[in-house]
């Protein structure tokens, strides 16, 4: 049953609402392909299947090569079934204003900047009252 047009309209002013009130959460909701993918799962299972096999058989001829061989082929298969896909780590896109602006986080400063030195950073806005 398709949305009459007052409720398309509502629709369309809430997600502008949730856009402009938290980006970063509509982002997250909106993001296509937020499940991994079945092939990365077959895969590992191949590669876990096949490195069974080599150990199995490893053990059979006594040879203890073929063996270590099928467990590091074994151990590779599951670290990338459970390892995350790297083309989505974008990291934060800049921080929101207390007026609720997003301002774009700069790339050199916060590049260069140390981990140590932004806490501190964070601490001494803290202790003067900021509040941020």
């Amino acid at each position: 049953m398709p949305l009459s047009e007052y409720e398309q309209r509502v629709l369309e002013q809430m997600e502008r609402q949730l856009t402009s009130d938290d980006p970063r959460l509509a982002n997250t909701l909106t993001r296509r392909g937020g499940h991994r993918p079945v092939t990365r799962y077959v895969v590992a299972g191949v590669g876990a299947a096949a490195g069974l096999l080599l150990l199995v058989i490893g053990a059979a001829t006594s040879q203890p090569w073929v063996g270590a061989i099928g467990f590091v082929v074994m151990f590779a298969a599951v670290a990338f079934a459970f390892a995350a896909p790297r083309a989505e780590r974008a990291g934060p896109q800049g921080t929101v204003a207390p007026d609720g602006s997003v301002r774009r986080a700069s790339t050199s400063s916060s590049k260069k900047r140390g981990f140590m030195s932004r806490l501190e950073e964070r601490w001494d806005r803290r202790r003067d009252g900021d509040g941020r």
